[in-house]
């Protein structure tokens, strides 16, 4: 867990393989595999609203992985996979402008 903002370590990842999430309270739910280069994790993203689980992956992402993790409807989300307000008010994911290399660090 980070204490700050300031402390949380943001990386780039691929989406490995999404899906959708119809067990989750939350509305548009996806679940998704991420290759963070050293390492795999899963992640829940409330993303359905502007994104499909099918042109999910190959997709490169923002996510943050020392946050520790938490249990979404029995499914293990290890990171927070970093999104941003679309005109909407929904989550719209932070992506790079071109490919990077996978597990890189935000500074």
């Amino acid at each position: 867990m980070v204490d700050s903002p300031f402390d949380a370590t943001v990386r780039v990842a691929e989406v490995q393989d999404a899906e959708p999430f119809p067990e989750a309270r939350k509305p548009e739910l996806l679940k998704l595999w991420l290759d963070i280069g050293d390492e795999s994790r899963q992640s829940v993203a409330q993303l359905g609203y502007h994104h499909t689980a099918e042109e999910l992956p190959g997709t490169q992402v923002l996510c943050v992985t020392d946050t520790g993790s938490i249990q979404v409807a029995g499914f293990e989300s290890e990171t927070l996979t970093v999104g941003v307000p679309g005109a909407d008010g929904n989550p719209v994911l932070v992506t790079p402008e071109t490919t990077v290399p996978v597990g890189g660090r935000l500074y």
